[in-house]
């Protein structure tokens, strides 16, 4: 993974990350991730011929299923208590639970055998076989971790470096575990504990909300930093305006994790929809997810960000406008800032 800056654009699922924007960070200095969660073997293939015309810069990103059932009566639950919400919108819920694995097989078929630099794994452990079949088709292959247990298997299943990803990070949470609680700490920290166990080369993720915060990271031993709130608000990523809006719009204080939206934890902007469903939401992913997409598409359309899922790290109030490109040189210490945040 040869980069001249030692920034990586992180894959945001579901819109932001976009060809446009994972180019743009290659073409500063940095690499870029294609987002492969929720989209088809075609269009995800799609995506990478695009991005393979103009640089070879770039890795994509999977979501690995998860093996665990659902708590049919504790999802039913759920979706009775979100209904008087969805009504408003004139949507039923469905009460039965969505089972899938996200076109796994095929995506994974499609990274086999049309390789690219770098594929990173998300969400759970793939079988070693797995791992192997992606390297010797000729990627390298990184795991996403959260806990430095975490860590020790993905080396011990063959994996050939680590995402570490701080707890501050916007959007999925990346642990193994789940239902699991937690505890806040920041990605330096993490990333000193995890290093105590292995000697693989780490892009640690989490809470960085400019330089100085990819210094400290840097120092902590990481061969990069990854990055995705910070680009959220860039030119070229595919996010919606009104969570662009939403990231530095002085109503929204705080960010917080919850499983409201998709059953997973996931770190978002705390809105209305957070502190009306959180405490009864499960742990149930993706079948949560499905559950409540109808409600969530409503909300955009009526431009309530309120009941949105608005993904953001504890670094959002850093969020720049402008080029991707300017980010990246901001970040990597060749700018002293990025075009859009200088005085008027």
């Amino acid at each position: 993974m040869s980069v001249d800056l030692p920034i990586v654009a992180a894959p945001m699922a579901g819109g932001p990350s976009t060809p446009a924007l994972v180019r743009a960070v290659a073409e500063a200095g940095g690499f870029g991730f294609l987002a492969g969660g929720y989209k088809s073997r075609e269009s995800l293939a799609a995506e990478i011929s695009h991005v393979r015309e103009h640089t070879e810069r770039f890795g994509v990103n999977l979501f690995v299923p998860s093996s665990a059932s659902v708590d049919r009566t504790a999802f039913q639950n759920y979706a009775r208590h979100l209904q008087p919400e969805a009504e408003a919108y004139g949507i039923q819920l469905d009460l039965e639970p969505v089972a899938d694995d996200d076109r796994w097989a095929q995506k994974l078929a499609l990274l086999i055998e049309q390789p690219v630099p770098v594929v990173s794994l998300t969400f759970a452990l793939p079988e070693p076989a797995v791992i192997a079949a992606l390297q010797q088709a000729g990627s390298r292959v990184l795991m996403t971790v959260t806990t430095p247990t975490e860590a020790r298997q993905a080396e011990a299943a063959g994996v050939d470096g680590l995402i570490v990803q701080g707890p501050r990070a916007g959007g999925h949470s990346a642990t193994f575990d789940p239902p699991r609680r937690i505890e806040d700490i920041s990605t330096q920290d993490l990333v000193l504990q995890v290093r105590e166990g292995t000697e693989l080369p780490i892009i640690a993720a989490g809470g960085v909300d400019g330089p100085a915060a990819v210094k400290e990271l840097l120092d902590a031993g990481v061969q990069a930093v990854a990055v995705g709130t910070l680009l959220m608000r860039t030119d070229e990523a595919g996010t919606s305006d009104i969570h662009r809006r939403a990231l530095t719009d002085p109503a929204f204080t705080e960010t917080t994790l919850t499983r409201a939206f998709t059953g997973r934890l996931a770190r978002a902007l705390r809105n209305h929809f957070i502190d009306s469903h959180d405490a009864y939401a499960v742990d149930a992913y993706p079948a949560v997810h499905y559950l409540t997409k109808d409600l969530r598409q409503a909300a955009a359309k009526a431009g309530d960000a309120q009941g949105l899922h608005l993904w953001a790290g504890t670094g959002h109030r850093s969020a720049p406008r402008g080029p991707a490109a300017d980010v990246i040189r901001w970040l990597g210490g060749i700018r002293a800032e990025p075009l859009a945040r200088l005085p008027e």
